[in-house]
């Protein structure tokens, strides 16, 4: 028995030294000796990897792997560090010092890992202490501090970014990634900030390209991209939890202060000896969204002198359905009577985010993954008009097979609107449905506005029995006579009947779109000479509107695209100098193929300091909505570009251009109030109209110049300046022209009966998708300095120069830049100034400049400089694995407007408290 005994405690002792063999321990330390929980150890190469208890200790499964190996260890804010593994019985201990750029990692530059510094391109970097310790609402907000960066808020959860110029409220020049997923609806073809996007608690980074980056990602990366990477289940694990809750709307003119809330939960967990992990996440954020309320005249047939509440042809910015106007005969310009946006508009916003990512390891280096997202929004944003989606649904399913840093991935991204409303379309609509005859009959919505005017007329004229001739505001009262009021029941009946009647019927969206994608790189690690890289891509979209936003209510349409990428680097001179050269080649359907080579050289000329010059290329395809979208809405169609789109419309061959539209109807207005019968007064200003000659819609092109210098210096001082030079053909725009009933043209010169069509109701206001006929430029430079001061600080600021060259380009023929000449960041931060107390403060400035954009008609409008101070103060709680923070966005609570028309935005106040990795 004491045989037995002894043999059993014998193998129980075997079997324990064997088990303790088979793992890798130690502690992971920060530059204060302090213990550091959540710290990352992967093993350099493979993709075993974990994460430090909150006594900064870890074990890692080594049973899989081969000895020597190298584990590279990091932690937020603090410098990563390598450390090779030769035994496995004795435990580790690393002490990781404060970070800098010298050992900050990118992978978006060049599609593979390199250091910051030795990048061949502008690239920023936002990493996951920063994410956790943003001052603004969210992290996706506070991306505006990175150098170079735009920012352009359209609603509460909706920010739109861009680089380097022309810029709008719906910017498909610019390409935002998630994990590698294209995070645009299919519908709208553009990225909705991070409506649709990921909770804040599972971003570990953000890495941002200004400026072209079409020969490595393809067309939609033509001003830009934005890659957001989310946190490895295998490395984050546990529970997490995020809680936020704050107000907005604090001294708001149009409502009270109002509560604003985010929450969001993450779980991860890795099963059977690490081979399986998932993990699951949610968010939910609400509150009331900013109202735009400018009403400022800006009708366009109205000389400026005459614009205001008094202009019979008066047209509100935020106010719809005072679009449709008319100029009566002896009267002048008239205009409708409409409803200002917030009568219309549903201010309420949420979004409700949720994904589940399965993933498995084959080996060390292989892994499949499956994940799912679903996101369902409701939120307005502006466009050619100001839109509401409600219930607004966005759902990928991707698939990837990864193999370090060589991948092969197919996904598909659908959406579901069937609630969503055009405002302006609705103000129109629900005019059309209360007006009165001069018997006092209300008509068929097909006869309103025609009655209205004539109703109108008969009034001033002094034809209505008591009813003061000659008064406009007399005859505006005796037309809207039977006028449904804002919040009344037949109102809101009306409203709900109309916003669920789609394309001419009504102003409701319908939008059940999809693109499926396919995409891989191969990276040729057998390859000695250089560093080989080729991967390609694939994607068609499959549209379904059923006929309210293009024309597919009869037949299908779907649109294909592919493209293919090589790229070499090569380093020499003793590594000192890295050249690099790509080039891709990708194809729509529906047009010419397109070449974007880029060529790059980075050299270091000392330790630590970087020069660097590139020649890049890049191009856009035209969206299916530039391509097809065909939307009547009401006094204007919005047209898509492609040929067949508008094929026996006779609208590129006949129409007008808008410009001149109203340099002749403010002339016409001019002359019958000199004296001039109509008749006479179409005669004397038809010469002032202009024949449109926009071509239909193909690929937009830049080629650019770029040279920079990085640096750091004495390991404190990190300076990055760049400047860069772009020139631009083809640019896709908008264009605004009429279409006459007539021939716009008859013997050599303007036709009077078109002319005559453009004032009686006989023409139709277009909205082309074309190119931009001339050439235009656009240079900029920026500096970045960041500093490490003692105990923790850090200090830091950038400065962003934008010039638009357009040299002896036609204004009306080139895309609008939309770009602040000027624009700065200062920043100051501590992660831990005191006791683990932190904070981080951030100002913004930008100066004024005029935006041009379809929601005005491409006409100028202003937006003023504005600053902004964003705030926060945190304190962790390290044995409760939390933080919380207090802090506002635009604390002084300015009153701001970032694009023309869109809403004014206010400060939001909030306190937070996020616990990370429990049950780890």
């Amino acid at each position: 028995m004491k045989f037995c005994t002894t043999l059993v405690l014998a193998i129980l002792l075997c079997a324990s030294t064997m088990a303790q063999s088979q793992h890798i321990k130690g502690t992971i330390t920060g530059n204060k000796k302090e213990p550091l929980a959540r710290a990352s150890i992967v093993v350099k190469g493979k993709m075993n990897g974990t994460i430090t208890d909150e006594k900064g200790n870890f074990t890692l499964d080594a049973s899989k792997l081969k000895l020597p190996l190298t584990l590279i260890v990091s932690s937020a804010g603090l410098a990563d560090q390598e450390i090779t593994v030769t035994d496995l019985s004795t435990p580790i201990t690393v002490q990781l010092e404060q970070k800098s750029a010298l050992n900050e990692v990118v992978v978006a530059a060049s599609r593979s890992r390199e250091n910051l510094l030795q990048s061949p391109v502008s690239i920023e970097k936002m990493n996951y202490q920063a994410v956790r310790e943003v001052p603004s609402l969210s992290f996706y907000e506070s991306l505006q501090s990175l150098k170079g960066m735009e920012m352009f808020s359209v609603g509460l959860g909706i920010k739109t970014v861009n680089t380097r110029g022309f810029n709008g409220t719906s910017n498909a020049r610019f390409l935002q990634l998630i994990d590698g997923i294209d995070n645009q609806p299919p519908g709208l073809n553009f990225p909705m900030g991070n409506l649709f996007g990921v909770p804040d608690i599972d971003v570990e980074s953000a890495e941002l390209i200004p400026g072209a980056a079409s020969a490595l990602y393809g067309p939609s990366a033509f001003n830009g991209m934005l890659s957001i990477q989310t946190k490895d289940p295998f490395k984050y694990q546990g529970l997490s939890l995020y809680l936020k809750t704050g107000i907005n709307h604090v001294n708001d003119p149009m409502a009270g202060a109002q509560a604003v809330n985010d929450i969001a939960m993450r779980y991860a967990k890795s099963l059977f000896k690490d081979r399986f992990a998932f993990k699951v996440n949610f968010g939910y954020f609400n509150g009331l969204d900013w109202y735009a309320h400018d009403y400022t005249d800006i009708s366009a047939a109205t000389p400026p002198a005459n614009r205001g509440p008094k202009n019979p042809g008066y047209d509100g910015l935020n106010i719809y359905g005072d679009e449709v106007a008319r100029v009566l005969p002896g009267i002048g310009l008239v205009a409708r009577t409409g409803y200002q946006e917030k009568d219309l508009m549903n201010y309420n916003t949420y979004s409700a985010k949720g994904s589940v990512s399965l993933q498995y390891k084959f080996g060390n280096n292989l892994r499949l993954i499956y994940q799912y997202n679903r996101a369902q929004a409701l939120a307005a944003f502006t466009s050619s008009a100001r839109m509401n989606v409600n219930g607004f649904v966005l759902q990928t399913h991707r698939i990837e097979l990864r193999h370090n840093n060589s991948f092969i991935r197919a996904y598909s991204s659908g959406e579901i609107c069937d609630n969503g409303y055009n405002t302006r379309t609705l103000g129109q609509f629900i005019n059309r449905y209360w007006v009165k005859d001069l018997d006092g009959n209300v008509v068929t919505p097909d006869k309103a506005d025609q009655t209205w005017f004539t109703r109108y007329a008969a009034a001033y004229n002094g034809t209505v029995e008591g009813i003061t001739a000659a008064n406009h505001d007399a005859a505006r009262s005796f037309a809207d006579d039977g006028r449904m009021q804002p919040n009344t029941p037949a109102f809101n009946q009306t409203k709900d009947a109309v916003t669920k009647r789609y394309g001419t019927q009504g102003a409701g969206i319908y939008s059940h779109n999809k693109f499926y994608h396919a995409d891989g790189q191969y990276e040729f690690t057998q390859v000695k000479a250089v560093n080989l890289l080729a991967g390609g891509s694939f994607r068609m979209y499959d549209m379904n509107t059923n006929g309210t936003l293009i024309d597919d209510k009869d037949q299908k349409i779907t649109i294909k695209e592919y493209g293919a990428f090589v790229q070499a680097m090569k380093q020499l001179l003793n590594n000192k100098l890295k050249l690099t050269a790509s080039v891709r080649y990708d194809k729509n359907e529906n047009f010419k193929g397109s070449f974007t080579p880029r060529f790059s050289a980075v050299y270091e000329v000392m330790k630590n300091h970087y020069f660097r010059a590139s020649v890049q290329t890049g191009f856009r395809n035209p969206t299916p909505i530039d391509q097809y979208i065909k939307l009547n809405a009401g006094p204007i169609t919005i047209l898509g570009g492609v040929p067949n789109n508008s094929k026996g419309m006779n609208v590129y061959e006949n129409s007008f251009t808008a410009a001149s539209v109203g340099q002749y109807a403010a002339g016409v207005q001019a002359s019958v109030a000199g004296g001039m019968s109509q008749a006479e007064a179409i005669e004397a200003n038809k010469s002032k109209l202009v024949q449109s000659h926009y071509p239909y819609i193909t690929p937009e092109k830049q080629s650019a110049f770029e040279v920079g210098y990085k640096a750091m210096i004495g390991n404190r001082l990190y300076v990055d300046v760049n400047y860069y030079y772009s020139r631009y053909t083809n640019f896709i725009l908008n264009a605004v022209v009429a279409r006459p009933s007539h021939p716009v043209m008859a013997d050599g010169e303007v036709n009077t009966d078109a002319a005559a069509d453009l004032l009686n109701g006989g023409s139709q206001n277009f909205q082309l998708y074309t190119n931009a006929s001339d050439k235009a430029s656009g240079q900029g430079a920026t500096l970045g300095l960041t500093y490490n001061l003692n105990r923790g600080f850090t200090v830091g600021g950038n400065v962003t120069w934008s010039s638009f060259i357009l040299g002896d380009a036609d204004p009306s023929k080139v895309a609008p830049f939309n770009t602040p000449k000027w624009s700065t960041n200062l920043n100051i931060g501590n992660t831990n100034l005191y006791r683990n107390f932190g904070f981080n403060a951030n100002w913004h400035w930008q100066d004024a400049f005029d935006w041009y954009g379809p929601f005005n008609g491409m006409r100028p409008g202003p937006v003023t400089a504005y600053s902004l101070i964003d705030v926060q103060i945190n304190k962790k709680l390290p044995q409760l694995k939390s933080m919380i923070k207090i802090g506002a966005s635009n604390l002084l609570n300015n009153m701001i407007t970032t694009a023309y028309g869109s809403p004014t935005i206010g400060g939001v106040y909030y306190v937070s408290l996020t616990i990370d990795d429990l049950f780890n």
